[in-house]
């Protein structure tokens, strides 16, 4: 596998070059796409090695992947890596789905965090939740981490698709298109971090967008193929 690591980050200087240098030792390429970030995400992000492209102005977690994927995807890597720069995922946990890549031939790798109530913000774990039950039943197979967008994906898988998310919303229409093109589903469990850490999804109007578009993709689309 060639992986190229990409980013979407904003306002995340204290974490990104972090992040970077966690990535880049299994990554022939870092790619961060600073989402208008008003401090030096961009500045850390570079002197830690990753290629850096800038938006002028904050446009949303989704056109900012779409921003990168268009840079990564007209490259030769084999496997897109998707990580936050928010160290909410550990970059030591990139064997885990690299290995599983390697062992089951899976198209698209999913880290999916151990939830306990109690060890995170109740309105992210209720969220997550029910936003993982309607997804599960929408693309016909189990997810328990519906707002994970730490995975890795095949790039010829990802290639054909048009996304048109603009919010965290992005990855249950990359999720509902990869499968519903035929693309195999694998999983690993990653230890969820949290540290008192802010997260910038805003927990309910998120999830209602995330499921509003696995309706529309369910009902209004067409039956999904892989159901």
């Amino acid at each position: 596998m060639t992986i190229c690591a990409l980013i979407a980050a904003f306002n995340e200087e204290d974490t990104i070059a972090e992040v970077v240098a966690g990535v880049r030792s299994h990554a022939s390429e870092v790619v961060v796409v600073d989402d208008g970030s008003t401090d030096r995400t961009a500045e850390c992000a570079t002197e830690a090695g990753a290629v850096v492209i800038r938006h002028a102005r904050n446009q949303g977690k989704g056109r900012a992947l779409r921003t990168g994927l268009a840079r990564v995807l007209a490259g030769p890597s084999s496997h897109v890596l998707f990580i936050d720069g928010d160290l909410q995922h550990d970059p030591n946990d990139v064997p885990r789905l690299l290995e599983a890549a390697e062992r089951t031939g899976c198209d698209l790798v999913i880290a999916e965090r151990a939830f306990t109530k109690g060890q995170m913000p109740t309105a992210r774990f209720y969220s997550n939740r029910i936003g993982s039950r309607i997804l599960s039943s929408f693309i016909g197979t189990e997810v328990t981490d519906s707002q994970s967008g730490f995975r890795l994906v095949r790039a010829d898988r990802l290639r054909p698709l048009a996304l048109t998310a603009t919010g965290y919303e992005i990855e249950t229409e990359m999720l509902i298109k990869l499968t519903r093109g035929g693309a195999s589903l694998g999983r690993v469990s990653i230890p969820a971090r949290y540290h008192g850490a802010r997260s910038k999804l805003r927990s309910f109007r998120d999830t209602f967008r995330t499921c509003m578009m696995a309706v529309r993709y369910r009902y209004l689309t067409g039956r999904p193929e892989s159901l």
